[in-house]
């Protein structure tokens, strides 16, 4: 063999070792990174039956889950002592991590203090943001009062003067301080409070208020399956023109319905960011003591969706990740 292939063997053999040795290390690393302690996280929610916006939520903490390698629970329960008492139970277990919704304050407070007191990271999620300043913990989600705002500010951009609130949970700080923002922005607007899990009896309470207030310009409900009922509701009384519907939150629905011009906006507060960063906030505490936001409220919304973008989000929406 001549000088010139000996040389082409020794540099073939040298680079295969140099690659053995890259791609050994890169092994190593991954075994690394996915052989951290499986950590169990509680997400404990006061959502109620049939209010699909918490399947988005739950698909978040779900992602994250198998990303971060937890042992997730998701449990919810719309009434704010049984939440605590699902809390408790989390406590109890010595679960390494509980994230939580906190629109049910003064039912939530004790019980989470006693979760610090446990030593059991929390981070509270979607509603309950003062509660959340107050108690020091970091909270994921939108800022009701402010996403409130913008609605008000964009109804009165339209022209609006009589609008109508929907709060679809009584007891929701969350739903009441989007309500009382548009109030002051909107000082004629009326609140209707209606029974979520009943959408029969939603639906009759909307047609009630409508062929009551007969000034009404506008409806908007706070969450987007029943702006979906208020819209059918409009276009069963022959009021399309006469009455704006408005929305909180997105769903491929509604997502719809507003690039079909039946509804006219909604506020996106992306609610999968909202399961995902909560699950994730946890793990990097357990392994770092790392502090999402500083321990300042990181926002997720609010962000007005109309037709001039609705199209770009819909099949995110289809897909049940927005």
């Amino acid at each position: 063999m001549s000088k010139r292939s000996w040389l082409i063997v020794t540099i073939a053999l040298l680079l295969g070792l140099l690659g053995g040795f890259v791609w050994g290390n890169n092994k190593s690393s991954t075994k690394t990174e996915t052989s951290t302690k499986r950590l169990k996280i509680s997400v404990i929610t006061h959502a109620g039956p049939g209010d699909t916006f918490w399947d988005i939520v739950r698909k978040g903490s779900e992602a994250a889950a198998k990303h971060d390698n937890v042992d997730l629970q998701f449990v919810s329960d719309p009434d704010g002592s049984r939440q605590a008492q699902l809390v408790q139970q989390a406590i109890d277990a010595k679960v390494d991590g509980i994230a939580v919704t906190l629109s049910k304050a003064d039912a939530m407070k004790d019980v989470v203090v006693k979760a610090q007191k446990a030593g059991i990271p929390v981070v509270a999620i979607n509603g309950g943001v003062d509660l959340a300043k107050e108690l020091g913990i970091t909270f994921i989600g939108q800022e009701d009062y402010n996403a409130g705002k913008a609605v008000g500010e964009k109804l009165k951009a339209m022209g609006i003067q009589n609008p109508i609130c929907i709060i679809h949970e009584q007891g929701n700080v969350g739903l009441e301080a989007r309500c009382q923002a548009i109030i002051d922005v909107l000082p004629n607007t009326k609140r209707l409070y209606v029974p979520g899990t009943d959408m029969t009896q939603t639906k009759s309470q909307i047609t009630a208020e409508l062929q009551t207030q007969t000034d009404a310009d506008a409806i908007v409900g706070t969450g987007a399956q029943y702006s979906v009922t208020a819209q059918k509701v409009v276009d069963e009384l022959g009021k399309t023109k006469q009455i704006t519907v408005g929305s909180f939150d997105l769903s491929s629905e509604v997502t719809q319905e507003i690039i079909d011009g039946k509804v006219a906006f909604t506020v996106d507060q992306q609610p999968y960011l909202q399961g995902y960063q909560a699950v994730d906030a946890l793990w990097l505490n357990k392994n770092g003591l790392f502090k999402l936001g500083g321990g300042q409220p990181v926002a997720t919304g609010p962000a007005i969706i109309t037709k001039a973008d609705a199209a770009t989000v819909l099949q995110y929406a289809k897909d049940g990740i927005r």
